[in-house]
C-alpha cells in the first residue's frame, strides 16, 4: 500500500558502477518512508545495512535528502549486498515479498576476450564484473578447458558497446575472437599400448616400462584408472606417476588436441630398475603408452549438440526450418505464441550457430530471438574430424 506509515518496501530497478561513488543502487519506494541512518535489509538477507546517505537523482547529479516516501525514486551508494531486482525493506516480516521478475532475452552472442597487456588479467575481471552488475543481459563465462573468458550479450552491437566502454571509460584494450567450441575425443574399440622409457646421461639414469589397455565407456561415464599389476613389477610407489602420465595424455588429446573422455585405462604389466626406476620415467612411459593405445582404439571426435528454441514471426517458420537443416540441425516441433509470433524447437551442433545472431536478425528483420542449452555430445562427420585433425597437426608443427 502506498502509505507513508507502513513498513518500507522499495524495488531496485537499476544498478550503476560509478567511477567516483562506487556502486549506486537506484530504486523506487512503493510503501513506507525511507529515512537517512535507518537500517534496511536487501531481499532475504538477514544482515542489515545502514543508509548512511540517501540520494535523489537529478540528471547526472545526486542530491542528498533526509527521507523518501512512497512514489519517490532514490539511490543508495556503496552497498554490496544490493543487486538488480532486490526488494529493500525494514523488517523480516517483509522478506518473503518478491516482485515478478522482468523477462529479459537470454544473452547468446559470445566473444572470447583477452588483454593485450600481460598482467592486466585481474583488471579485466574487475571491469567485466562492474559491467555485469549494471546489465542483466550481459554475462561473463570462464571456461577452464579452453582457458578462455567469454562475454555474452544480445548481439554484436550490444557487445561492441561494452568493448567501447571498456576502452573509453576504463582505458583497457582487449583482443576478441569467436569462442572455442568445446570438442571432446573418445575411443570406439579396445586397444593396448606399451612404452619403455630409458634415458642414460652419465650418472644415474631413468627407466620405466608400462603396458596398458584402453576400453571405451558409456557416454558421460568419465575416466577410470585400474591398477592390475601383479607381483610388484611396477612398485606401488610409482603407480601415481603412471596415472599422472595417463591423465596428461588424455588431457592433451590425441586426434585433434581435445580432452579424451569416457575411457577405462588398465595398467597390467611393466618393469622397473633397482637404481634407475624413477617417478619421471613412469610419468613419461604412462603418457606415451596411452597415446599409442588411443591411436589404435579407433578414436573419434565428439561435438556438443544443443537444444535450440527460436521465437520468430509466423511467416518466417519455413525460412528458419530450412536454415536450421542447412546447419546440420533438425526441427523437433513448432508452436504458436502471442501477437503473430511462433516458436520453433530443434537440435543443432554448437559449431554451426556461431554466427546465428546476425543470421537470425537478417532473416527476420530483427524480430527473432533464440536460446540454447546443452543437450549431449555426438560424433562429428568424418570430413569435419579430418579438418580438425589437420589443424591440430599444423599447430604441432608450428
Amino acid at each position: 500500500e502506498p502509505s507513508s506509515d507502513k513498513h518500507v518496501l522499495a524495488h531496485v530497478f537499476k544498478v550503476v558502477a560509478d567511477p567516483y561513488m562506487g556502486k549506486i543502487s537506484v530504486f523506487r519506494v512503493h510503501q513506507g518512508t525511507m529515512k537517512k541512518d535507518m537500517q534496511l535489509f536487501a531481499g532475504d538477507s538477514k544482515r542489515p545495512f545502514k543508509v548512511a546517505h540517501l540520494y535523489q537523482l537529478q540528471g547526472k547529479n545526486t542530491v542528498e535528502v533526509d527521507e523518501l516516501v512512497a512514489g519517490d525514486i532514490g539511490a543508495i551508494a556503496k552497498i554490496d549486498d544490493i543487486a538488480f531486482d532486490s526488494v529493500l525493506h525494514d523488517s523480516h516480516d517483509e522478506d518473503h515479498i518478491h516482485l515478478v521478475p522482468l523477462e529479459f532475452p537470454k544473452p547468446m552472442a559470445g566473444l572470447a576476450v583477452e588483454t593485450r597487456k600481460k598482467g592486466d588479467e585481474q583488471r579485466l575481471f574487475d571491469i567485466l564484473a562492474k559491467l555485469a552488475i549494471e546489465d542483466p543481459t550481459f554475462i561473463i563465462e570462464r571456461h577452464p578447458s579452453s582457458n578462455e573468458t567469454v562475454i555474452r550479450g544480445l548481439g554484436e552491437m550490444h557487445l561492441k558497446s561494452k568493448l567501447d566502454k571498456m576502452a573509453s571509460q576504463y582505458k583497457l584494450e582487449v583482443d576478441t575472437k569467436p569462442p572455442v567450441i568445446p570438442y571432446r575425443e573418445t575411443i570406439t574399440a579396445p586397444a593396448e599400448g606399451m612404452c619403455r622409457h630409458k634415458k642414460q646421461s652419465g650418472g644415474s639414469g631413468q627407466f620405466g616400462e608400462v603396458h596398458l589397455r584402453v576400453e571405451p565407456k558409456g557416454r558421460g561415464e568419465g575416466f577410470e584408472f585400474v591398477d592390475a599389476i601383479k607381483g610388484g613389477v611396477i612398485p606401488g610407489v610409482f603407480m601415481p606417476a603412471v596415472e599422472k602420465g595417463v591423465r596428461q595424455a588424455l588431457a592433451d588429446g590425441i586426434v585433434a588436441g581435445y580432452a579424451v573422455e569416457d575411457v577405462k585405462v588398465t595398467v597390467y604389466d611393466g618393469k622397473t630398475h633397482a637404481v634407475d626406476g624413477k617417478e619421471i620415467a613412469f610419468v613419461s612411459a604412462g603418457k606415451k603408452a596411452t597415446i599409442q593405445a588411443i591411436r589404435n582404439a579407433k578414436p573419434i571426435v565428439l561435438e556438443p549438440i544443443v537444444n535450440i528454441e527460436i521465437v520468430i514471426p509466423q511467416s518466417h517458420i519455413g525460412d528458419l526450418a530450412g536454415d536450421l537443416s542447412g546447419r546440420r540441425g533438425h526441427v523437433k516441433g513448432t508452436g504458436e505464441k502471442n501477437h503473430g509470433m511462433a516458436s520453433l524447437s530443434g537440435e543443432v551442433p554448437l559449431s554451426e550457430i556461431a554466427d546465428y545472431q546476425s543470421r537470425l536478425k537478417s532473416l527476420t528483420g530483427g524480430q527473432g530471438s533464440y536460446s540454447i542449452e546443452f543437450a549431449r555430445y555426438a560424433s562429428v562427420p568424418a570430413h569435419i574430424q579430418q579438418q580438425l585433425a589437420s589443424q591440430f597437426e599444423l599447430q604441432e608443427e608450428d
